[in-house]
């Protein structure tokens, strides 16, 4: 990607060293794996096994701090400036709505942190905080997603973080709030199918960024964007379950199977039109 000597974000702040107690977060692509497992063979909510984890050793579930990586100053600057790409181009999407973006905050941590949506941790991947609209990333996903789920370079981290991104715009829109209400009065399984609908509408959102990113400020190289559909592909609940347990459990999905994020990952970033991404009025994802 081309980003270096391009603007850093205002709203990038490091964090690293906090903690808090708490959880309801949303956007965290990859749980604690022992919690997956156990709650794949058990058919229990992997919620609440990964409560029962942080019980008995609050170290396993808040993951390790790894300060190489969250000191990482290329990695600090690659996120700051990928951040500062979305508020260029989310602030000129939103001013065609007549609307005006409030950007979000994207704060790096280290293992865990404080958040108004309760305690944040690095187990859970990055995710987004509709409470206080900030984006919380452990940078040092970064390098699991590269070794762990074989998904390398650069367009794949901004990927993660437009994805992120994305449930702040899906916010600003209203559309989480509305998610939230119909999520309360739903069945485990129904919650889930309306999970998974929430975040490829954010894979998609990730993809309008791309477009843009593209087409208006060349970030992305000749073949990034590879880069970044394999990033989609390798945390599908299904590739995620399949690593885990050997099998998939389809009505226990959240985020969508690997073809489904990828899939509308490209669709936002072959049209760019925000209009097209309407996951919830659609019967086949």
């Amino acid at each position: 990607m081309d980003w270096r000597g391009r603007r850093e974000s205002d709203n990038f702040e490091d964090i690293t060293g906090s903690t808090g107690g708490g959880r309801k977060l949303i956007g965290g692509g990859i749980a604690v794996i022992i919690a997956i497992v156990v709650a794949l063979l058990t058919g229990k909510n992997p919620q609440s096994v990964l409560n029962a984890i942080q019980s008995v050793n609050p170290t396993v579930a808040a993951g390790t701090c790894d300060n190489t990586d969250s000191k990482n100053q290329q990695l600090q600057s690659f996120t700051s400036r990928t951040l500062a790409s979305t508020e260029d181009i989310w602030s000129e999407q939103f001013s065609k709505m007549q609307l005006v973006y409030e950007k979000p905050k994207l704060k790096s941590f280290c293992g865990s942190c404080p958040t108004a949506c309760g305690q944040g941790h690095a187990a859970s991947g990055p995710f987004y905080c509709p409470a206080d609209s900030d984006v919380y990333i452990d940078v040092s996903f970064f390098r699991e997603l590269s070794e762990k789920f074989n998904a390398p370079g650069e367009s794949a981290m901004a990927y993660v973080i437009a994805h992120e991104v994305g449930h702040h715009v899906q916010n600003l829109l209203g559309i989480t709030r509305k998610f939230e209400e119909q999520r309360a009065n739903m069945s485990e399984a129904e919650a889930n199918r309306l999970s998974v609908k929430l975040e490829l509408q954010a894979d998609f959102l990730a993809g309008v960024w791309a477009h843009y990113a593209q087409n208006e400020q060349h970030i992305l190289l000749p073949g990034e964007i590879d880069d970044a559909l394999n990033a989609a592909n390798a945390i599908g609940d299904d590739n995620l379950q399949k690593q885990s347990q050997g099998f998939v459990v389809p009505d226990a999905f959240t985020h969508g199977t690997s073809e489904q994020r990828i899939r509308w990952f490209k669709k936002g970033y072959e049209t760019g039109d925000i209009n097209q991404g309407n996951t919830f009025d659609t019967a086949e994802l």
